[in-house]
């Protein structure tokens, strides 16, 4: 956990809270419409696919594939340029919901679209943890 940490933070709305504060408690959720059973992210006040309002939160399994990528190998922003090269990707989750995420502990030449990976929760502060990804095994 970095205490110095200078990357932007999430700034949780009443909808994504309880995504935030589940992964804090070392939960990957979704949100899921309790109508139609679509996954979704981010959350949102309705379901995208029948815009119901039954919206709840279920456990996710974790899992999910590599939609798309992108490699940053330089940026202005201070709090990651230590971290190049890193990668911003969109993962679709088994579930279904699509999430825009970083993927960690690989080399990003590794990477395809397709790419099977795992949630890894990382604890940046005391009060914040972000779910990132990384390949599966």
């Amino acid at each position: 956990m970095q205490e110095d940490y200078r990357k932007p933070l999430p700034r949780p709305t009443a909808i994504s809270k309880p995504f935030w504060d589940a992964a804090h408690e070392g939960r990957f959720v979704v949100q899921t419409c309790s109508d139609c059973g679509h996954s979704q992210h981010p959350p949102r006040p309705h379901c995208l696919s029948c815009w119901s309002d039954a919206l709840g939160w279920k456990p996710a399994s974790g899992k999910g594939q590599i939609y798309s990528f992108t490699v940053a190998h330089r940026t202005s922003t201070k709090g990651f340029r230590d971290d190049t090269p890193y990668v911003v990707a969109i993962v679709e989750t088994e579930e279904g919901a699509r999430m825009t995420t970083n993927i960690v502990g690989c080399d990003p030449a590794s990477l395809a679209i397709g790419m099977p990976v795992e949630v890894v929760l990382d604890r940046v502060t005391d009060s914040v943890t972000l779910p990132k990804f990384t390949p599966a095994n």
